[in-house]
């Protein structure tokens, strides 16, 4: 089996290799993402393997379709850059990863807020210049701030629990309540109560139709002067043109 892939970087070919030595399948890795340009590139392969800003359009799959392409493997856990209907219709099968390590996000997302709030990447540089000054480090404590958490999938409910470790208060908001968010004692709310309440808020669900631009500029007006605002969920959450207007009101 020949399988190809599109916008690979050095670790993908390391571990993608080492899994690949009880296999013997035969990989050729491009850097260049899958586009109407670069599709043909997938001629003679059996396999493709893309990441989240290849775009996979009904178009492209027709292109892979042509060149006898049956599976399409997505090293993501989202699929929205991909047409599933038009490769139902092609004959292409699609796969995605399953799921991450939602501790490895979880504990990502505590260090964006530890690095925003005590300003550790601007000591770092002072450090390295031998400037030991202070001034405009100070951040805040993070014991009885409340942190408001869009979407508690498992990501979510791994973030609440370290966040309750730091004593703060933690809202939610998802299509649905469950018992474990009960026994973790997040407080389950609606969004506009989350925004207006919330000192840090926090996203963790998937892009869909429904959660595109949801942090836009009505959300934003609704929440807290100075708030922070952290993303480990995909991009297109959040309107950077709105939140760009908000910071600039901020200063």
């Amino acid at each position: 089996m020949k399988v190809i892939f599109f916008s690979s970087k050095a670790y993908d070919k390391q571990f993608f290799m080492e899994a690949n030595q009880d296999h013997g399948f035969e990989l050729n890795f491009m850097e260049v993402p899958l586009n109407p340009a670069t599709a043909v590139l997938a001629k003679d392969h059996d396999v493709v393997c893309v990441f989240v800003n290849d775009t996979v359009s009904a178009y492209i799959l027709k292109v892979l379709a042509e060149q006898g392409i049956k599976l399409l493997a997505l090293r993501c856990a989202g699929f929205n850059n991909v047409d599933v209907k038009a490769a139902v219709a092609l004959g292409i099968k699609v796969v995605r990863v399953p799921a991450y390590s939602p501790y490895s996000v979880a504990e990502h997302t505590i260090a964006l807020i530890l690095t925003l709030n005590r300003k550790t990447h601007r000591a770092y540089n002072r450090v390295k210049e031998g400037n030991f000054a202070l001034s405009g480090l100070m951040g805040f404590d993070l014991h009885g701030k409340t942190v408001g958490l869009i979407g508690l999938g498992k990501i979510g409910l791994c973030t609440a629990r370290i966040l309750k470790g730091f004593g703060c208060r933690v809202l939610g908001y998802d299509v649905a309540e469950s018992e474990e968010q009960r026994e973790i004692g997040i407080e389950f709310t609606d969004l506009d109560t989350l925004y207006r309440e919330s000192d840090i808020v926090s996203l963790h669900c998937p892009l869909t139709p429904q959660t595109f631009h949801l942090i836009n500029e009505e959300a934003i007006n609704k929440m807290k002067k100075g708030v922070m605002l952290i993303n480990t969920s995909r991009g297109a959450l959040v309107d950077t043109k709105a939140v760009i207007v908000g910071l600039k009101c901020e200063q």
